[in-house]
């Protein structure tokens, strides 16, 4: 079967976008999906999503991860596929869309370069591990504060938190945070993927908030520059009791080349 598909990357996070609108791909397998985000024998990427019908909103969004695994929420997958949703003529500049953690509005702030600005779920608390904060922004992460990120070996630090005891069955992703005048530098470690990333949406934005709840930014309202291995990144936010809401991650969602694979 041939593969009509897009490929999008928002902040060097890579994704292959199929639109199946009309239900042609509903039955990729994980092998195939997983063959799709193939770097060296298929088309490469962090992930894949399928845009699809939703009555009532402008489509539906269904995430997998590159090892071929229905996943949680990825944000700047949320970013390409509001960018590949315009490309189609689906929006004009907003979208509300669903996906596996509910509904999300997103806003095209600038089309050259395309700035997507998605609104992403309420995060109702976090746990905190040690001087560690774990949470939930549509997609689970543990947070880890060090004094400077580049210097760590994020895939090895990353896998003994992922494969521990604590989350070695359903899995994590890990972030390392290191705070700058201008914001925060983060880099990445995604379940999954099982490997370091160049940027990671729900990361960034678990990033974000952990450093409001330690004080390390503003912990009422803000916004935060961040910069990742891919590029930067921008989060709103506001303080809900013990959680946030109005939580918004904005950056830019670059078209990378279309075309035909045959599965």
């Amino acid at each position: 079967m041939k593969v009509a598909f897009a490929k999008y990357q928002g902040t060097g996070n890579d994704f292959v976008l199929i639109d199946n609108r009309n239900g042609n791909y509903d039955g990729l397998n994980a092998g195939q999906v997983n063959f799709l985000c193939d770097r060296k024998f298929g088309i490469g990427a962090d992930g894949l999503i399928l845009l699809e019908k939703n009555s009532g909103y402008d489509f539906n969004m269904r995430y997998f991860n590159s090892d071929g695994n229905i996943s949680s929420m990825c944000g700047n997958g949320g970013r390409c596929i509001t960018a590949f949703a315009n490309s189609l003529s689906l929006i004009n500049g907003e979208a509300m869309f669903t996906a596996i953690d509910g509904e999300h509005k997103a806003i095209i702030r600038h089309k050259e370069p395309m700035i997507v600005k998605l609104k992403m779920g309420d995060v109702n608390g976090y746990e905190l591990i040690g001087s560690d904060i774990f949470l939930d922004t549509g997609s689970p992460h543990y947070v880890r504060f060090i004094n400077d990120v580049m210097k760590i070996d994020v895939v090895a630090e990353g896998r003994k938190i992922r494969y521990s005891d604590r989350f070695k069955v359903e899995g994590t992703n890990v972030n390392f945070v290191e705070a700058t005048q201008s914001g925060l530098n983060v880099r990445s470690y995604e379940r999954g993927v099982e490997d370091e990333t160049l940027s990671c949406g729900t990361g960034v934005t678990a990033s974000v908030l952990a450093s409001a709840v330690k004080g390390i930014i503003n912990g009422a309202a803000g916004d935060c520059v961040v910069k990742s291995m891919g590029g930067l990144l921008n989060v709103h936010f506001e303080k809900s009791g013990k959680g946030f809401k109005n939580v918004w991650l904005e950056g830019e969602a670059k078209f990378v080349y279309s075309g035909e694979i045959e599965i």
